[in-house]
């Protein structure tokens, strides 16, 4: 989504919105659109991007002037907009408040906190892009919450920005002695040789002319537009620099004036230039020109603005640009501070790791314990079987069941007859009619 000239003075918007990369073919100059750096962003861009979609709040808004939309009389055109924008803008907030539940929880979580009774009213009110106390609806009040907050946050963006790349170069700088700390004393002496040399063939470059120059503009003027030098007019320059004709250069048509600037320094092929620094240099450039032609403070320049900046003096004889290698980004002292900060984090990381190695000893520990528990009560389980099995089979009770619940019969056993010893007493007597002995010595009969 691409943030119209109207919103870019509404918030300030642009500072954090562009990143012009640089082309050195000279047949891209296609800006490449980045978030503004809020948590937020995405609901921002979204909002925006619906509110737009209304024939009627897109006509105030290119009406608007910056007071109008300041003040909170643009959010009282909200009760205008169409049903199916106010309907898409409702799920837009009922989403938003999702997520931020999400972080908190999240948030909390991190921190060891019970959040079984979160109030998420409550903590919905540190959140001030929307009203917390309707998390159903967008009304007015949202969108005035939104771009007071937006505007806000983003005059102190710059500020910001500066102050990580100050961070992003002191940990660099700490980083190189810890290296260098680690080699021994030939090793280290070849190494500082070889970046002290990576650092001057840094330093070895074109002269860098002032942004917003007439030197600059006919830089671009000759090389990037293809145009003579020697015809260079202000108002055409401005004209074919404006390339969304909207009568304003914002600060995206800006950066891309910086680009063969840029060029002369950096280079992403080469080891000694650091892409991190080119872009707090493209921030430098662009705070300079702003703040020399941007007038009435808007963060946009009008060809009013731009005309009246060319017939000044800094126009024609500016002081010579300085790149960011003469002059550091931190002092000595700063990076002494710095250096503790890491050290402290360092040290509560080793503890956090120790804790986090003795809970892991800790359930193994447990586990093991467990483990020995349920084989324990498998043995006894086993046991308890097995006497029950006996203790049917001693009471003549019905054959034990095998492990699939099937009968299990015992093998049946064979007597021989002649070992059966039948007791004298419960032999059965003769009938009375009967002998109980052959007779003896009977003549035999032919």
């Amino acid at each position: 989504m691409t943030l119209k000239p109207s919103w870019l003075l509404l918030l300030s918007i642009s500072a954090g919105v562009w990143s012009v990369p640089i082309d050195r073919n000279g047949d891209n100059q296609e800006a490449k659109e980045e978030d503004t750096g809020l948590y937020y962003d995405r609901y921002l861009r979204e909002v925006i991007e619906v509110l737009e979609t209304d024939p009627h709040f897109r006509e105030k808004l290119q009406t608007a002037n910056t007071e109008d939309i300041k003040n909170g009389r643009l959010s009282k055109e909200l009760d205008l907009v169409g049903h199916h924008v106010r309907t898409r803008l409702d799920e837009l907030k009922r989403q938003e408040v999702s997520r931020l539940r999400m972080l908190l929880k999240a948030k909390l979580d991190s921190a060891n906190t019970q959040s079984l009774q979160m109030d998420h009213a409550s903590l919905l009110k540190q959140f001030e892009h929307l009203d917390p106390h309707n998390q159903n609806t967008f009304e007015a009040k949202d969108l005035e919450l939104l771009i007071s907050t937006a505007t806000k946050d983003l005059e102190n963006y710059d500020a910001e920005r500066h102050e990580e790349f100050k961070r992003y170069e002191m940990l660099k700088e700490h980083e190189r002695r810890e290296y260098l700390k680690g080699l021994d004393q030939e090793k280290r002496e070849t190494e500082e040789k070889r970046l002290q040399e990576l650092k001057d063939k840094h330093h070895q470059h074109p002269k860098v002319n002032a942004p917003g120059s007439v030197a600059q503009l006919r830089e671009v003027w000759e090389e990037t537009d293809g145009l003579d030098p020697q015809e260079f007019n202000p108002k055409t320059f401005f004209k074919l620099h404006d390339t969304n004709e909207d009568g304003v250069l914002d600060e995206q048509e800006l950066e891309a004036l910086f680009t063969k600037e840029l060029e002369k320094v950096y280079d992403p092929k080469n080891e000694e230039d650091d892409m991190m620094e080119m872009e707090e240099e493209r921030l430098r450039m662009r705070e300079h020109v702003m703040k020399n032609v941007d007038a009435n403070k808007d963060r946009l320049v009008s060809l009013e603005e731009f005309l009246k900046s060319t017939e000044k003096k800094e126009f024609s004889n500016p002081r010579e640009w300085e790149t960011l290698e003469t002059k550091p980004a931190y002092t000595e002292e700063e990076l002494q501070r710095f250096e503790v900060e890491l050290r402290d984090k360092e040290e509560e990381l080793k503890r956090k790791a120790e804790n986090l190695r003795q809970q892991q000893d800790l359930l193994k520990e447990r586990g093991k314990a467990l483990e020995a528990q349920r084989r324990e009560y498998q043995q006894a389980v086993l046991e308890m079987s097995q006497r029950q099995k006996e203790q049917q089979q001693a009471a003549g009770g019905p054959p034990p069941a095998g492990p699939n619940g099937e009968l299990q019969f015992q093998p049946e056993i064979k007597v021989e007859d002649k070992e059966a010893k039948v007791p004298a007493e419960h032999q059965a007597e003769p009938p009375n009619n009967l002998p109980a002995e052959p007779p003896q010595n009977l003549p035999l009969h032919t």
